[in-house]
């Protein structure tokens, strides 16, 4: 296989603390020969598990780099045994932008592992988590949010693996973040994820929603900075307990749990999401806006539990998602 074309200047064996970046060649406009940056801290003190902890895998997903960054500027060798790396910005072009995607290639990051090191400069990125980062690590954490088009409950997420000692490793790691929600969370589809190429490895793998509408809250960062630092005392890296609180548990048993739409047009919430629903409540309306006198068509759930995430924008297209149901355990 190809030679990666990333490169840092920084030593992961090395102890104390570094900050600098992953780089990788970057033709563009406005430099024929430049360089993609990514930034990059890594703390190592002695020997202990290694945690990568990252953010911005959608750059329109706010509170895993704003915790990450926090994160990088305070956290001390001195802190820690074992090994701590940092990427605030895993798809730095699209956090630049503030869009899902790469506005280089479009590439969504969380849809094209394991990657390829003479691919898209997106797939030059993945390539590197997979052949590089992910092995060295113990447990990973790559935090989302909802972005400009979801809005979800504060969760920490875990999956249903094959290997039931490692789901248990994932469960207790997913408790240990102690978002305000603990969801088993059934993904739409998880070939090309980052998650499943972490998991595929052995590795302790969680990940978060914790808002949406394109911003952060106060709240929802707040549960980003404790939550990562929860997530480093369970793991052995951090010293001290886990601050732990209460969480609901839920479960999503199976595809029933989502609902998309069928119909374009102006969407009208009928329940907040952490509302609790029952199997035909209804969920959202959607109002055709080409002409009046048509009735709205109505989208329920089918199945009882907690509403767990909705489309956010006032208007949806044929195909998008709706909502989702989560089922308290």
């Amino acid at each position: 296989m190809d030679v990666s074309p990333v490169s840092t200047t920084l030593d992961f064996e090395q102890d104390g603390v570094q900050h600098g970046f992953l780089s990788l060649p970057h033709s563009h406009d406005d430099s024929a020969w430049g360089m993609l940056m990514i930034p990059l801290t890594v703390v190592k003190n002695g020997a202990g598990p290694t945690a990568l902890l990252t953010g911005g895998n959608h750059g329109d997903e706010y509170e895993g780099p704003i915790a990450l960054w926090d994160l990088a500027a305070t956290l001390k060798a001195e802190d820690i045994n074992g090994r701590v790396i940092i990427v605030p910005g895993m798809n730095y072009p699209a956090l630049q932008a503030g869009k899902r995607t790469s506005p280089i290639d479009g590439g969504n990051m969380n849809r094209v592992f394991p990657g390829n090191p003479a691919g898209t400069l997106t797939q030059k990125i993945a390539d590197y988590f997979q052949r590089t980062l992910l092995p060295m690590a113990d447990y990973v954490l790559d935090m989302h949010s909802g972005g400009k088009t979801l809005e979800f409950i504060p969760f920490c997420a875990a999956h249903l693996l094959d290997d039931k000692a490692q789901q248990a490793r994932c469960v207790a790691a997913m408790q240990a973040y102690n978002a305000p929600y603990s969801l088993m969370l059934l993904e739409i589809e998880a070939a090309s994820m980052y998650d499943t190429a972490a998991e595929n490895m052995g590795k302790v793998f969680i990940s978060t929603e914790l808002g949406g509408g394109g911003t952060s809250s106060a709240k929802t960062v707040g549960i980003a900075k404790k939550g990562v630092r929860n997530l480093l005392r369970h793991a052995g890296i951090m010293r001290g307990e886990p601050e732990i609180t209460d969480t609901l548990k839920l479960d999503m048993p199976d595809e029933q749990c989502y609902v998309f739409s069928s119909s374009n047009g102006l969407l009208e919430p009928c329940m907040d999401i952490g509302s609790t629903v029952q199997a035909g409540d209804v969920l959202a309306r959607v109002h055709n806006i080409e002409r009046t006198g048509l009735a709205a068509v109505e989208y329920r759930a089918k199945i009882d539990g907690v509403l767990a995430g909705r489309h956010f924008p006032g208007l949806i297209k044929i195909g998008d998602f709706l909502a989702v149901v989560a089922v308290p355990v």
